[in-house]
């Protein structure tokens, strides 16, 4: 074999790749260190390093890295350089193009890294699938696998047959394009397991999910046809022994609707010959391994040894295979496509014959000719299981005729000849059936359908080459030429079409064309013709016909050469190798003989299968059987009397056309097929010849990567430009290269340019120029295309680049760190001397301690002796002293005690003597005293009366008491004159002060600027003027109000008269308006008179319902004129009223003067006392005031402020605006009101602008009367004189109190208003549905009929609906002009507006222009008036603001006090009752279902007639929408059904409740599987069955469930009816509704799983993708459509609006919590699925991002309450990926990691190794040894935990959903129908 192989120099030169530099690049790139390829013997190619720089030497040092050898390599010819290796960051790309150096060697390596170290046995090689056969089953093709490729991008996913097979369906969808998909490869190479996979990719995508009889039929043929087709060789233990091509029809839907087969070139002479260690075709061994089964006896089969044509090989059974198994199979196969039992069995008898065929023996006899011995049992069984006779067979198996012109001649057979007529029997038999078992499974797989498009599927042999190549083989390597032909095309093709779309100028690529090979053959005298010819010659040999060839194209044809030691052989120069083929039987081939005899013998057979097999066939040449069928069939003998083209010696032959002939027009029409469609290529590579799984020989596989075209597509993208970028991809990557000025964001292509124009090549000083030649690179429209190697030259200097900053950042780093560790040294040094001088010093003073201590110790100790004695002494001492002493005192004490006893005898004798004598003496003396002072006494009283009684005594007395009065008079004067000049002095000393400051300040102002005194000055008058003009001016102002108020007068007057007028013409339109409304009526009546019999039960009962609402109305109105009198009294209790605090007394009158004797009458009109309820009488009127004088209004105008009068011209304007309005509505109302349209069949919508507009007209009365009895109620109550003036303490305490009395009135009068307000509009809504339901009366009698046409039409009801429909059409038209009428209004309005506008912006202008000329005194004053005109304006809106904020603080402020009131007197349950009524009542105007309390008592039940039952499910079930359900109770349509059920068991009706449930559950079904695309529908009917079946379990009976119920609720049970088993099936639906809603919702995430959590960077800055203009996988068409891109905002607003859904419907919070646990399992086992299938995703940086993604779903979780439902656990297993691809992966580092991954199986931890790719050089790859090491740890953790060996997680996985009871608090009998359900044949019990 090797010597068959091309020279070293010759594949050098074809496949070369190598980039050709200039010398300053070779010079760059060739350098010191520079890692490169070079040739060897064993491995074809080993990794060396450069030893020393390139400078144009003949040889060059380098060091083989394998080995470390060194050793000088040869260097012939500079542009012969050794290949450059890639960086390390490209090493095991999925793609080979993405490879910056593009040659054989990194081909060749990246297969062998890709395929040892990471078990990755498919890469893409642009648009070719390179698949290496692993010789061992791989995990890799399940149903999940096929799910996770199914509708992604081909380039985005991991390399597979699966993306190849997704890619063809998904541009055959899409474009409605035939495809093809290619699968080639040497025998051995995996070929036809290839091909299986991708059809049964197509039969599961093109299907259903399982699988329907269509997709079982196309995969069906695959075990038939390897059964037949297949056999073992030595490199292939089932490899396919002939070609074939398999469409695969599709419909308009792409559903698989049939195929159709085409067969090339069956192996036949396998049949007859085998190689050592070969087998036949597999049937033969099935037979005989089902020789013991009772249907097989009857063929009399033996061992494969012992048959003949099965024992060559010496090797009849293969490893793993059993083939009674395997025949089984196809038994069943064949059953699956229709052929029949009998038809089997046949068929299998045939098979057996052959066997039996091959052991009749043929000896040699007397002479040239042979014979068969009689007892030959193999010819006899043969014959048997033929049904043809033996003595015939046994007569022409040794002889043959000879025909002439006259007579037919017979000629014995030679052994030699016999035996090789008995081959070609067997083999022509063998090649009948099989391709009747062809057409047989093309029939079957025949659709009657029109077919639109198909995908093609091409299993066939590669390029071969043995050490004896014959006819096959050259047929087989002819093929591959031509499709090696129409790959070159496709692939330049692809190139070319890419370069005119990015407007690229591009030269013509060179790549190798084989058609000078293909002429070789085919062309006319080529090989094929010259073999026919030769087979038509009566004595052709090989010999001649090789003869022949040398003469021809010998020396002429470059591709064709002839051997040195051989004259029967040639050479021919195949794209993939040089092949000798040996002439020796290419002729027998090629005619492929078989004798008429026998054929003629086999049509005989009694058996109509074997006589059909070879019956008379037409020949292929007239196109009369579907082309491509490369079989053997005869042809019609020659006609009589003709010239036969050919003349044989012997026997007469049938003539029919060569082997050759029809393989070359076979090929032809696949040619055409193939050029037809977009073909996809899967080239199959066999690594070993040993068979041994994962096990990679290079020397194999470089021949088949040169065979396959595998480098030769490389060669051509090297040609081109192989390195394609965007431009934000480019700068992306390359911006470290740019400087800050060059780059523009907004241009990221100008930005690109400025990087390669100058950044680069600015750098020539410094380096050699790398890119400065532009054919170096190109830009595009959108990308820029790099020549082979320019992109690894960017990446040098990138990497430079980055070094280079790296090395800044570690330099600075480094020296940040040395100061620091210096610092700390020093710091460290600092302490230890300090704690050393520290540990010395306490060690000094713990000595002196001590030393001190010690002195004081035994100072302390000796003075505690001497003391202790001295104490003794002294003790014993005083002792002795105190008792000697104690004796000398006690004799003392005793002797002075008798003493002072003594002394106290004698005191007290003593005193008690002398005290006598005292009081004696005393007592004369007191007794004289008195006596002597009373006689004196009377003698001064005498004498004072006398003085008494005269006058001038009097008066000096007077005198005197007179000058003492004036003189303290005096003294207080003067004080007080004393203390006033004080206060005067102080506030004079103030005053100076401040003068003095001012003075002082003025002074220093005046020093710094003493010019401006005298403008300062000048300005002081100047102001003192303009106030004086001020004043004259607000003077006059004035007196111009008071004229405006009086015109103001007048015009409210007029407008009063202008409204009275209105009045009166409205009441005339309102009149004729109802004069035509009865015309109308009259009309409706005789038209509709049928029809309103119909509807009179709903027309009463709306009347009652309206009735009782009017009465409410009615009653409500007379309950707020009560409030309202009764207010009164409390705010006038003593008949006085004040003004409002914020308007004066001069508004107040002039407002009150200003209304019009027209607005008062209402109130004059009745009785003077009117009842005002509650037993009171309305007071007389009080008269009214006066009108104010001229005088009294000069006076009161003097006090107005300018902001009053600007209140009143807005009020005025304000009224003008009003009163413009409502002249317009009149206008409009008169324009709508018809005229004469008395014969109108419909009634339009003046109805209900009729009703609007009395009701508006009867408010506007009301509203008018309470504000005059307001007005005039203020204006009798105020009690004050209006020329008087009062305190301002007087004037506080009046506003004070009219502000909080006016504000109490208000309040109470705006609740009021707004109750009336409410009321009016219900009452409006009421009778425009009443109007309504006149209107539709025809449409409800309709549908009251059941859509039944004829009793519909009985009455003539579709003349009446023609007429109403033209009546509808009339009033659109109407309403048509009337929009335009109303467009043209507004138009006229704005006009109006506009023109206001100019006319108010031409007089501010003209006041601008005056303001401009006036002089600066003038200016200043109209400037101040401006301003103080500005802020009135702001503050009156300031306080009306306020007003109406204090109005709605007043408001809340009170429902609060209601409230609170409610809270303390324990109504919690009616205040949520109104608080959920006002939510209800603000989401929803409709009638809505609610818990309201009743006066009467109902019984929780809904009776119904039984014909009901129908339109019961009908508006109940499936015409209920979601949105009107949405506003219903929670639950509602479930809680009306067990109603429903409730009076069924009430009246004890067991076919009534079962009919009822029956048809609800069919009802739902029905309403859930029409709208299963609906979602709010599905969970609404999900909401209401959980709910159904809760309450089925609440209402019972059973205690288990009514532990929560009220009394009330355990009244309302089920009395006679036990509904468990119908509460299973509820909970069945329930099951079943649940799973739709998750599948639907699954559907509807699933596009944005990748998206949002894989593909989302949210962290700026950090780069997760892979650069793809790295030349990532190119698609095989040129144009893709782009799929829509999901971020993770579209994840969380869909989960969003599944969480408002939910619970908009009410559902359970535990169910609620069970969907998103299912809806996040799904999320992740999705994600995690893709990130095990895309290598470009497993990288740090893609981790960092896939955990912040996930974050934010965990986040939602709780921000959502559901953190709780097991939700986040379900994303472990992601969670555990992203951190796998952050953690740290060294050998210390594999327990943590599998503790981390608890979650993965050992698969997907291996296979997120395997995949884990650094985005950037800087990062390391994962080793191959710390794989194995993880391996082995996990199988030792796995085989203790149960091991779980799966790549791909479930994704139809699905938790099991229960649903809790949970019962409710609503009680049957407060719920009501709302009317928007159309229920009205249901009546509550």
């Amino acid at each position: 074999m090797e010597k068959l192989r091309f020279a070293v120099s010759d594949i050098y030169r074809r496949f070369h790749f190598q980039t050709f530099l200039k010398d300053s690049e070779i010079s760059q790139v060739y350098v010191k260190g520079a890692r490169i390829w070079v040739p060897d013997e064993e491995k074809v190619w080993v990794g060396a390093e450069l030893l020393e720089n390139y400078t144009g030497q003949k040889t060059i040092r380098i060091q083989i890295e394998d080995s470390a050898e060194e050793r000088d390599y040869a260097i012939k010819d500079k542009k012969r350089l050794p290949h450059l290796r890639n960086p390390e960051i490209l090493i095991g790309e999925n793609d080979l193009t993405s490879l910056s150096y593009l040659n054989e060697p990194e081909v060749l390596y990246n297969l062998q890294v890709r395929f040892l170290e990471r078990n990755c046995i498919y890469t893409y090689c642009g648009i070719v699938l390179v698949a290496i056969n692993p010789y061992q089953q791989l995990p890799i093709y399940g149903n999940e696998l096929i799910q996770m490729y199914s509708g992604q991008d081909m380039g985005t996913m991991d390399p597979h047959i699966f993306a190849v097979a997704e890619e063809a369906f998904k541009l055959m969808s899409r474009f409605d394009k035939n495809q093809s998909i290619i699968v080639s490869g040497e025998s051995g190479a995996g070929k036809t397991v290839s091909a299986k996979y991708a059809m049964r990719y197509f039969a599961m995508v093109g299907g259903s999910q399982a699988e329907t009889q269509v997709e079982q039929k196309v995969l069906a043929s695959n075990p038939i046809m390897e059964a037949i087709g297949n056999a073992k060789t030595t490199r292939n233990d089932n490899s396919s022994r002939f070609g074939k091509y398999i469409e695969i029809s599709f419909s308009k839907n792409n559903a698989i609707i049939g195929a159709h087969m085409r067969t090339y070139l069956l192996e036949k002479s396998r049949v007859v010959f085998q190689a050592a260690e070969e087998r036949n075709y597999h049937i033969f061994y099935q037979l005989c391994a089902s020789r013991d089964r009772p249907e097989f006896k009857k063929f009399c089969l033996m061992s494969p040894d012992d048959f003949y044509y099965t024992s060559h090989g010496m090797a009849p059974e293969i490893d793993g295979v059993d083939d009674a198994e395997d025949m089984l199979s196809a038994r069943d196969a064949l059953t699956m496509l229709g052929i029949t039992e009998k038809d089997q069995m046949m068929i299998f008898q045939i098979q057996s014959a052959v066997l039996h065929f091959g052991n009749v023996k043929i000896r040699e006899a007397d002479g040239e000719s042979s014979e068969i011995k009689k007892d030959d049992k193999h010819l006899s069984i043969m014959c048997k299981l033929l049904g043809i006779e033996e003595s015939q067979m046994r007569m022409w198996l040794c002889h043959k005729k000879i025909v002439t012109v006259g007579e037919v001649l017979t000629k014995p057979l030679t052994l030699t000849q016999a035996s090789f007529a008995q081959d070609a029997l067997a083999k022509h038999i063998y090649a009948q059936t099989f391709n009747w078992i062809v057409e047989k499974i093309n029939r079957a797989l025949h659709s009657n359908t029109k077919s639109t498009k198909f995908i093609g599927v091409l299993d066939i042999y590669g390029f071969e080459t043995f050490e004896v190549n014959s006819f096959e083989q050259f047929c087989i390597n002819y093929a591959n030429e031509k499709l090696q032909q129409i790959f070159n095309m496709h692939v330049f093709k692809l190139e070319q079409e890419e370069y005119v779309r990015e407007a690229i100028e591009w030269s013509f690529i060179d790549f190798y064309d084989n058609q000078p090979c293909i002429d070789l053959i085919e062309s006319k005298l080529g090989i094929l013709d010259l073999l026919d010819e030769e087979c038509k010659m009566p004595k052709g040999s090989d010999e001649n016909w090789c003869q022949k060839l040398y003469d021809k194209h010998l020396g002429k044809a470059k591709h064709f050469e002839k051997p040195r030691m051989s004259r029967s052989a040639f050479i021919i120069n195949h794209f993939a190798d040089r092949v000798e083929y040996q002439a020796d039987g290419f002729l027998e081939k090629n005619r492929d003989t078989v004798l008429e005899d026998h054929i003629n013998i086999l049509r005989a057979s009694e058996f109509e299968l074997v006589a059909e097999l070879f019956e008379e066939k037409v020949d292929p040449n007239e196109k009369k059987s579907r082309a491509g069928s490369a079989t053997t069939h005869p042809m019609r003998q020659a006609p009589k009397g003709g010239r036969s083209n050919k003349k044989t010696v012997g026997s007469q032959q049938v003539q029919k056309a060569t082997v050759g002939d029809q393989f070359r027009e076979s090929l032809k029409k696949l040619m055409e097929t193939l050029n037809a469609t977009t073909p996809h290529y899967i080239r199959c590579i066999k690594p070993n010849d040993i068979k041994e799984a994962f096990i990679f020989d290079p020397k194999r596989a470089v021949e088949q990567l040169r065979a396959c075209g595998v480098l030769e597509t490389i060669r051509i993208s090297a040609a081109g430009y192989p390195s394609r970028w965007t431009y934000p991809e480019f700068f992306q990557r390359y911006r470290v290269l740019a400087r800050s000025k060059d780059i523009d964001r907004s241009d990221h292509k100008k930005t690109c340019e400025n990087v390669l124009t100058k950044v680069i090549q600015g750098s020539v000083k410094k380096t050699p120029r790398g890119l400065e030649d532009p054919d170096k690179y190109r830009f595009g429209k959108t990308k820029i295309f790099f020549r082979a190697g320019q992109v690894a030259y960017l990446e040098k200097l990138r990497s430079d680049k980055l070094k280079a900053c790296g090395i800044m950042i570690q330099k600075h780093v480094k020296g940040w760190l040395a100061r620091r560790r210096y610092q700390r040294i020093t710091k460290s040094v600092t302490l230890l001397q300090k704690y050393g001088r520290g540990l010395l010093a306490r060690r000094h003073a713990k000595f002196l301690r001590e030393t001190f201590a010690a002195t004081r110790i035994q100072k302390q100790w000796k003075g505690y002796r001497a003391r202790r004695e001295y104490v003794k002494v002294r003790k014993a001492t005083v002792v002795i002293q105190s008792a000697i002493r104690g004796y000398f005192g006690r004799m003392l004490f005793k002797q002075e005690l008798h003493e002072h006893r003594a002394i106290t005898i004698q005191k007290m004798v003593r005193s008690y003597l002398a005290r006598r004598r005292y009081k004696r003496v005393m007592r004369g003396i007191v007794l004289l005293q008195s006596h002597y002072r009373r006689r004196r006494a009377k003698k001064q009283l005498k004498v004072l009366k006398i003085e008494a009684k005269s006058v001038e005594h009097i008066k000096n007395v007077n005198k005197g008491l007179e000058n003492k009065i004036i003189q303290l008079q005096q003294r207080l004067d003067a004080k007080n004159k004393e203390g006033m000049s004080i206060k005067e002095q102080e506030v004079y000393i103030k005053q100076l002060k401040g003068e003095l400051e001012k003075l002082r300040s003025s002074n220093e102002e005046g020093k710094r600027s003493s010019n401006k005194v005298s403008e300062l000055m000048q300005q002081i008058k100047d102001l003192q003027e303009e106030l004086s003009r001020e004043r004259e001016e607000k003077q006059v102002l004035i007196t111009k109000s008071e004229e405006m108020v009086k015109e103001h007068t007048q015009m409210l007057s007029k407008l009063a008269e202008e409204k009275c007028q209105l009045k009166e013409q409205l009441e005339e339109a309102n009149l004729k308006l109802q004069q035509q409304e009865t015309k109308t009526d009259d009309e409706m009546k005789k038209k509709l008179e049928e029809t309103n019999a119909l509807l009179a039960a709903e027309f009463d009962s709306e009347r009652s319902h309206h009735q009782r609402l009017v009465k409410e109305h009615a009653r409500l109105q007379q309950r707020l004129e009560n409030l309202q009198s009764e207010m009164a009294v409390m705010n006038s209790p003593g008949g006085h009223k004040r003004t409002p605090s914020d308007i004066s007394a001069i508004s107040l009158e002039s407002y009150t003067s200003s209304v019009s004797p027209d607005e008062v009458k209402y109130d004059d009109e009745g009785p003077e006392e009117k009842d005002q309820g509650y037993g009171t009488k309305k007071k007389k009127k009080a008269p009214a005031p006066p009108a104010p004088t001229a005088n009294a209004m000069e006076k009161e105008m003097k006090n107005v402020d300018i902001g009053l009068v600007l209140k009143l011209q807005n009020k005025v304007k304000e009224l003008e605006r009003q009163r413009t309005e409502l002249e317009e509505k009149l206008e409009r109302y008169e324009e709508e009101t018809p005229q004469g349209t008395t014969d109108t069949a419909v009634i339009s919508d003046s109805a209900f602008n009729a009703l609007k507009m009395q009701e508006l007209q009867n408010e506007n009365d009301k509203l008018k009367r309470e504000v005059n009895k307001l007005m005039k109620s203020i204006s009798e109550n105020v009690s004050f004189e209006r020329g008087g003036t009062n305190s301002p303490a007087g004037k506080e305490f009046m506003d004070t109190k009219v502000e909080d009395q006016m504000k109490a009135f208000r309040e109470q009068f705006t609740a009021m208003s707004d109750e009336i307000e409410r009321r009016r509009e219900e009452c409006l809504q009421l009778r425009a549905m009443l109007a309504e339901k006149s209107i539709t009366t025809h449409a409800i009698a309709k549908e009251s009929y059941g859509g039944m046409d004829d009793i519909v039409n009985e009455d003539n009801e579709l003349a009446l609906a023609y007429r109403t429909q033209k009546e509808l059409n009339r009033l659109l038209e109407n309403q048509l002009q009337k929009t335009e009428k109303d467009a043209k209004k507004k138009e006229d309005k704005l006009k109006r507006e506009i023109r206001d506008l100019k006319h108010e912006n031409e007089a501010a202008q003209k006041v601008i222009n005056q303001n401009l000329q006036l002089g600066p005194e003038a200016k200043i004053e109209a400037t101040m008036q401006h301003e103080i005109t500005r802020l009135t304006s702001e503050n009156l809106d300031l306080r009306e603001k306020a007003d109406k904020q204090s109005d709605q603080i007043r408001k809340l402020k009170k429902m609060l006090k209601v409230y609170a009131k409610k809270l303390k007197d324990g109504d919690v349950a009616e205040i949520e009752a109104e608080l959920e009524r006002d939510d209800k009542q603000k989401k929803s105007d409709d009638g809505v279902a609610t818990v309201k309390h009743l006066d009467r008592t109902y019984m929780g039940m809904l009776e119904y007639k039984k014909e009901d039952e129908a339109q019961l499910i009908k508006c109940l079930i499936l015409d209920l929408k979601p949105k009107l359900a949405q506003g219903l109770l929670p639950g509602l349509p479930s809680y009306l059904l067990f109603m429903c059920v409730r009076h069924t068991d009430y009246i004890n009706d067991d076919e009534k409740v079962r009919t009822l449930l029956t048809n609800t559950i069919n009802g739902i079904k029905k309403c859930v599987k029409k709208h299963s695309k609906e979602l709010d529908r599905v969970i609404m009917w999900l909401a209401n069955t959980c709910r159904l079946l809760h309450t089925l379990k609440q209402y019972s009976g059973e205690k288990a469930f009514q532990s929560e119920n009220t009394p009330r609720q355990n009244e309302h049970c089920l009395r006679n009816f036990d509904l468990s088993e119908y509460r299973q099936v509820f909970s069945d639906l329930a099951v079943w509704i649940y799973q739709t809603m998750i599948k639907y919702m699954e559907e509807v995430i699933q596009p944005m799983v990748v998206s949002a959590l894989l593909e989302h960077e949210a962290i700026a800055g950090l780069t997760a993708s892979k650069p793809a203009g790295m030349r990532g996988r190119s698609s095989s068409s040129a144009h893709e459509e782009e799929g829509r891109e999901f971020s993770l905002d579209s994840l969380v607003k869909a989960l969003n609006k599944y969480v408002q859904i939910l619970s908009q419907h009410a559902v359970d919070p535990e169910l609620v919590k069970q969907v998103f646990r299912q809806l996040y399992y799904y999320i992740g086992s999705n994600a995690l699925n893709n990130l095990l299938l895309r290598k470009d995703m497993c990288n740090w940086s893609k981790g960092m991002q896939i955990r912040y993604n996930l974050s934010h779903l965990e986040q939602w979780l709780r921000d959502n309450k559901l953190n709780e439902s097991g939700a986040q656990s379900t994303l472990e297993p992601i969670t555990q990926a992203s951190q796998l691809l952050q953690a740290r992966k060294s050998d210390a580092d594999v327990d943590s990691i599998c503790e981390m991954c608890s979650k993965l199986t050992t698969p997907q931890i291996v296979k997120i190794l395997n995949l884990y790719t650094p985005v950037d050089e800087f990062e390391e790859r994962v080793p191959i040894s710390f794989i194995r090491k993880i391996q082995e740890r996990l199988k030792s953790v796995k085989r203790e935990e149960g091991e779980d060996n799966t790549l791909l997680m479930d994704t139809k996985f699905t938790f099991p959903v229960t649903f809790p009871f949970n019962p409710s608090s609503v009680t049957l009998d407060s719920i009501d129908i709302p009317e928007s359900l159309h229920l009205d044949f249901l009546t509550r019990v």
